[in-house]
């Protein structure tokens, strides 16, 4: 693939990455915020009566160490779009490049299927495993002290689960050959559950457990609320990176077909 192309692939995917992250932040603004608010509330309640018991002194001296740099308005809107903007541009930029190697080499699909292949494998292998693992809490739940632990451990997940589906990928096309397309890809599906079981059974567990007087019902919205974000986004991005992908690709493959026809010699009637 020319570099040209791929640059092009690059900034479309880009786009798709931008326009994917509003979507997701329509959806994190109306179903996660609610749980976020409701969470810090709850942790709010719970402290309040500690801190009566404490003098005014202590009182000042908690309420100027607990005093937000950033107000909860301001980061329910404008930090919450920005983080998801910047995320959704960085997910569109590695994810076209990814697209721009795969396109052609992992079957006769063409760009759209392509790319809604490629993002239905990145959401189960970059979010959703590791998701199995170490499911996310509310930003009110939890040590903050235990916070950069739980957070490599879930890039650690995140680094195991792309490796071992880039593994049962490669696994799949050499078996292809001997097994046959379909009964490869089971193959390579099954060893890549098989290894992400035993890599959760090796990895340790999340020791910082959810306080028993959160409500449970209050955490399955917000955890259900967070996949439903991610899914969101990544199926937007499939479907708006596909149709750009392939408006950009049609001139090169039409190009090429032209190129095959006049290879092709025409046979004259004897």
């Amino acid at each position: 693939m020319h570099a040209s192309t791929v640059r092009t692939l690059l900034v479309r995917g880009m786009i798709a990455g931008v326009l994917a992250g509003l979507c997701a932040f329509v959806l994190a603004y109306v179903a996660g915020e609610p749980s976020v608010r409701d969470s810090i509330a709850q942790e709010e309640a719970h402290s309040a009566p500690a801190h009566q018991h404490g003098g005014q002194e202590n009182q000042q001296s908690r309420e100027e160490e607990e005093e937000e740099l950033v107000s909860r308005p301001v980061q329910s809107t404008f930090g919450l779009a920005t983080g998801v903007l910047v995320y959704g541009v960085a997910l569109g930029g590695i994810a076209s490049l990814v697209f721009a190697g795969c396109l052609g080499r992992i079957g006769r699909f063409g760009p759209r299927a392509t790319a809604a292949l490629l993002a239905g494998a990145a959401f189960v292998t970059v979010y959703l495993v590791p998701f199995l693992k170490y499911p996310a809490n509310p930003p009110a739940v939890g040590n903050p002290d235990t916070i950069g632990k739980r957070t490599t451990l879930f890039f650690l997940m995140i680094l195991l689960s792309v490796l071992l589906a880039v593994i049962a990928v490669i696994a799949g096309r050499r078996l292809a050959p001997r097994l046959g397309n379909w009964n490869a890809a089971v193959a390579a599906g099954g060893g890549y559950i098989v290894a992400v079981v035993v890599a959760f059974l090796l990895l340790p567990a999340n020791t910082d457990a959810i306080p028993a007087t959160f409500p449970a019902a209050l955490l399955w919205e917000f955890r259900l609320a967070s996949i439903g974000v991610q899914a969101l986004l990544w199926t937007a991005f499939g479907l708006i990176f596909g149709a750009l992908a392939e408006r950009a690709l049609r001139p090169r493959q039409a190009a090429a077909v032209a190129a095959d026809s006049a290879a092709t010699p025409v046979r004259t009637a004897g």
